[in-house]
This record gives C-alpha cells, structure tokens and sequence, in this order.
C-alpha cells in the first residue's frame, strides 16, 4: 500500500517536473542516416540559392533606374533574404541534432531553446506569404493607379513596409509566449513547432496561422488574376505601343510563379492545420505534420530561382510571339518591349 502511494506521488511530481514543450509527443530516437543527409543538403542548396539571388538582385538594383523596378526589387529581396536567415536558423539546429544527437530535456530544461526555434518556423514561415502579399499589392496599384503610385511608393517607404511586414510576422509568433499557444518537439525530436490540438489557447493560435496564411495566398491570387488582366488589355489595346511594359511583364510573371509555389508549398500545411483544431474529434497525426512541413520548406528554395531563372532578358526570348494571331493589326505585338529590335 505504502509502495503504491510512492508510485503514484513518484508519478505526478514527474509529470509536473515535465516542460510543457515535451508533455506531448512521447518521443523516442529515430535518427535515420537519410534524415541526416536530407536535412544538410537541404540546407545547403537552400542556403547557396538565396545567397547567389542576393548577389544577382543587389548588382540588378545597382543598375537599375525605375522607381517601380527597384521597389520590386527591394521587396523581393526581402524575400530572398527571409528565406535566407530562416533556412540558416532552423537548418542549423535541425543538422546539429543529426549530428550530435542532443538530448532535448538535458539541453533544454525549460524550453528557451524550443521556443525560439518554434518561434522561428512561423515567423519565417509567414513572412513569404505576407509579403507575397505586400508585392501583389504593390503590383496591383502600380499596373491600375501608376501615378499616384509613383508618387507613393519609394524605396524608403518599401523598406518601411518590408520592416512592417517582418514585425507582423514577429509579434504572431511572440503570441505563445504571451499564453496563447504552445510550442512543442515535433517527430522526429529535431524541431518544434506550435501545438496542433483543440483546446482552447492552441486551437486560437492555430486558427491565427492558418487563416493569415491562407488570408494572404487568397489576396495574392486575387490581386494577381486583376493586374494579369490589365496588363494584358494594355498591352493588347490601343496605347501598345505608348507604355513601355517590359519590366511590368517580368515582374508579374516572377510574382505569379512566386504566388503558385507558395499555394502548392504551404497550403496542404495551412489547410491541415485548419482542418484538425476545427474538428476536435480529430488529433493531429505528426508524421504527416512533418511531411506537410518539408514540403512547406520547399518553398525555401524555389523562390530565389524564380527570380534568376525569369529575368527580362531570358522572358523576352519567350514574348517574341504575337498574342493576338488572326486579330487586327493593333494587337500586331503582345509586348512592344519584348519585340525584335533592329
């Protein structure tokens, strides 16, 4: 009798010494040679795009002399350079535990180090989408409002709005830490991420994830699909040959890929995450939370490709063609820019 009142006070001053960050999954060593090597090269090709991007974009902006083009480019560089430190940040922790097998509890005993790792997966994971966001708007008022958007928009002010975008970003994933949410190891005990559950405080930190994130995918869609039409009915119509979209023509198509890449990357998260804290008769099952991520992460590292591959000069190969075969001659040139110079 004594031996069993032992036990069970044994038992729950266990479970209270327990950290919150490691009450739920009870996990266990599952250290895989291809784990390892995935995640390194991972990082690796991850970290050596964004870096090459950043060189190409920053000697583009030298010599660029549109204020439309260079606030693009200062955009997009955020971007690239988001995408940069969150692959360095988390890639660094996630192939230090391959390679060294650190012991989570014996490392971090109150979850500083799980926090700031969760803390990091969404700020750098909402920062592509909402300032996916802040392009397409930008490119929606710069195609349908061009003046008062020259007058506007500076570089200045795009730095200031890339500024608010990342402290946005911040202040949601600082809600945890406020009570909001939890963050806890994730499968395979190589990262952390926020508590996909039911209760109350995670399912409202899970809905805010969610719901920015696809909030911000539908406003890129939409803002996109508007300024595609334009930009096409300009350059079809009859002022063609007056404006000069060459530069518009690139910008919108790198900002689609970048939209179509990001649906494709983070909406099976997104909607996962939705799914499971809306339907609190369904837990969340983490070997799919972790391919869900993986392939979010990708995301990573197609952005800055879409930049170095769809640059003006290789666009203009493909634009040569007359998009209005059999039309009248006012439509003799989709883009006036893109046509052969003597």
């Amino acid at each position: 009798m004594v031996s069993s009142l032992l036990s069970v006070d044994e038992t729950v001053a266990l479970s209270n010494a327990t950290p919150l960050c490691f009450s739920i999954n009870n996990l266990t060593s599952n250290h895989t040679i291809a784990s390892a090597y995935f995640s390194a090269v991972f990082s690796g090709v991850g970290l050596s795009s964004n870096l090459f991007a950043l060189v190409v974009l920053a000697k583009t902006f030298q010599h660029t002399k549109s204020r439309s083009r260079s606030s693009f480019l200062i955009f997009l560089g955020g971007l690239v350079f988001t995408d940069f430190m969150g692959l360095l940040v988390t890639g660094s922790i996630v192939v230090s535990f391959h390679i060294t097998h650190f012991n989570w509890r014996h490392l971090d005993p109150h979850c500083h180090f799980c926090n700031f790792m969760g803390m990091s997966m969404v700020f750098y994971g909402l920062c592509p989408l909402l300032l996916g966001a802040t392009m397409a708007m930008e490119r929606y008022i710069g195609i349908n409002r061009p003046f008062s958007r020259s007058t506007a928009m500076t570089n200045s002010r795009a730095c200031s709005t890339v500024a608010i975008v990342w402290v946005t970003a911040g202040c949601i994933s600082l809600l945890p830490l406020a009570g909001l949410g939890n963050y806890h190891l994730q499968i395979p005990g190589s990262w952390c991420f926020l508590n996909i559950s039911s209760k109350p405080l995670d399912m409202t930190f899970g809905l805010i994830f969610s719901l920015v994130g696809l909030l911000s995918l539908a406003v890129s869609f939409l803002l996109n699909t508007v300024s595609v039409i334009t930009l096409l009915r300009v350059c079809c119509g009859q002022d063609s040959r007056q404006r000069r979209r060459d530069y518009e023509v690139e910008m919108m198509v790198q900002l689609i890929l970048i939209m179509a890449i990001a649906s494709i990357s983070w909406c099976p998260l997104l909607m996962y995450i939705l799914k499971t804290v809306v339907a609190s008769s369904v837990a969340a099952d983490p070997y799919s939370v972790l391919f869900y991520l993986r392939l979010a992460t990708c995301n990573q590292i197609c952005d800055p490709w879409i930049y170095i591959l769809c640059q003006e000069s290789r666009l203009r190969c493909l634009l040569r063609r007359p998009c209005c075969r059999g039309a009248s001659s006012k439509c003799a040139s989709c883009f006036s820019g893109f046509g052969l110079r003597r």
